[in-house]
């Protein structure tokens, strides 16, 4: 009895997962590979192996004959008649060979045969138990800190890694610590095997845990609608439910915080902000900022690029810690976001209405009469306040402060007044240069016209 075979094809059924038929047709097919390199010039050598005592049973064809001039493939007549008494001269019959060299060297031959297909046998064993859990949460034990600081982790049957690239810097681990992660993936190595790949930074490990936590979640009554991660500092997520009667950022949070307590102690203190779905991508962008205030903002035409400006003692909150905050909600809606404090566009805005009033316009010195998107109300308040507000000139040359001195005006009133001021005197410019260029093109054909009745 070979005990060492057998023990091995016990331990790869039992902690492998591989089944003793495939580890013992692998042995099988490298050994003959390695036989038929021993016995120079045989034909049809094939190997047998005992299933239950491991022994190996080398057989090759011979050829019966009278005279043997090639003991390779050829056999006496007299000896096949012991191996089958019924034989006769012209038949074959099979023969139990063993090289000399055969158990050494044929080991070694094999050997590397052997590897490649116990490791493509293991291989099918992890993408058929692994492949279906994609993108699960999956649980084991650090086994070693493999090269690079990548963390191999014992799975039970298979071993998996977590790449440095996939936890957080912020997170240290040690032999023997439990490790919770998303299955990412299972893939080929350049060994012919197959590695199953973990994460603890993919914003999806995070997603599974509201599934894990959340019930309204994993029942499909609140939705997950988009989720940012910066992982071991901050996370945001968007949250919806078609059913009024849900609140899904409370369901989210749980009694007293419990279900997000949970998730943020999984994460190691990360933060996790839970914003409310809108369909209007800048309710969106206020609902991701809350409790900051967006005071003003502009998109450009593309849609792409959005400004706000937020009071400046909410400043640094809204760009958070080297920019992560503006980073993230840029990201959770879609757009580049920049932020600037109120102050800096106060001062700005008066420089460029500074400028706008030393042009040597007539449409700066007309008697006011109407203020586009102001009530004729408001405008009428300012021209009962006398000279100081009668034209555009006048109200681009003061502060939105003095203009709120006036009863009836707020602050921000009177920051709407002077931008919509700003703004009609552009158009009004842009009006003028293209009734200028439509008079010119005009005077051009009546000229084109003269010439042609000449």
């Amino acid at each position: 009895m070979n005990k060492d075979l057998v023990a091995v094809f016990e331990y790869l059924e039992r902690e492998r997962g591989i089944k003793r038929d495939v580890v013992i047709d692998a042995i099988r097919e490298s050994l003959e590979v390695a036989a038929r390199k021993s016995i120079h010039g045989a034909s049809n050598v094939t190997v047998t192996i005992h299933q239950k005592t491991g022994v190996i049973d080398v057989l090759c064809d011979k050829e019966i004959v009278e005279k043997v001039r090639n003991p390779v493939q050829e056999i006496s007549l007299k000896e096949a008649m012991q191996i089958d008494p019924n034989c006769q001269v012209g038949s074959f019959v099979t023969v139990t060979i063993t090289p000399r060299d055969f158990g050494r060297i044929a080991a070694q031959k094999a050997r590397q045969i052997i590897g490649q297909k116990l490791r493509g046998a293991e291989r099918d064993v992890i993408y058929e138990e692994y492949r279906h859990r994609v993108g699960q949460l999956i649980s084991g034990t650090v086994k070693r800190v493999g090269r690079g600081n990548t963390l191999v982790v014992d799975l039970g049957k298979v071993e998996g890694i977590i790449p440095p690239r996939n936890f957080p810097i912020t997170e240290k681990y040690q032999v023997g610590d439990k490790v919770l992660a998303l299955l990412l993936e299972v893939r080929d190595t350049e060994m012919g095997g197959a590695e199953v790949v973990l994460s603890r930074s993919h914003p999806e490990f995070v997603k599974e845990l509201f599934i894990q936590e959340v019930p309204e979640i994993s029942d499909g009554t609140v939705a997950i609608e988009r989720i940012v991660r910066e992982p071991g500092y901050r996370t945001k997520l968007i949250v919806r439910t078609a059913d009024q009667k849900v609140d899904p950022v409370g369901a989210c949070i749980g009694m007293r915080g419990i279900r997000v307590k949970n998730i943020v102690r999984e994460l190691n203190n990360e933060k996790i902000d839970i914003i409310p779905f809108s369909s209007d991508k800048y309710e969106l962008l206020q609902n991701a900022l809350a409790p900051i205030e967006i005071r003003h903002l502009r998109v450009n035409d593309e849609g792409t690029q959005v400004f706000i400006v937020v009071d400046d003692e909410h400043f640094a909150t809204a760009i958070g810690k080297k920019g992560l905050n503006v980073r993230l909600v840029g990201q959770l809606v879609g757009v580049q976001l920049e932020i600037q404090k109120e102050s800096d566009y106060q001062r700005i805005q008066a420089l460029e209405r500074a400028n706008l009033a030393t042009e040597e316009n007539p449409l700066l010195d007309e008697r006011l009469s109407q203020i586009e998107g102001i009530s004729s109300l408001i405008v009428d308040q300012l021209l009962a306040e006398g000279d100081d507000y009668n034209t555009l000139r006048k109200l681009l040359t003061c502060g939105p402060e003095k203009l709120a001195t006036i009863p009836g005006i707020s602050l921000e009133m009177a920051e709407k007044i002077l931008e919509q001021t700003r703004r009609q005197f552009e158009r009004s410019g842009d009006k003028s240069e293209d009734d200028e260029s439509d008079e010119d093109e005009s005077d051009e054909d009546k000229s084109d016209e003269d010439k042609s009745d000449e």
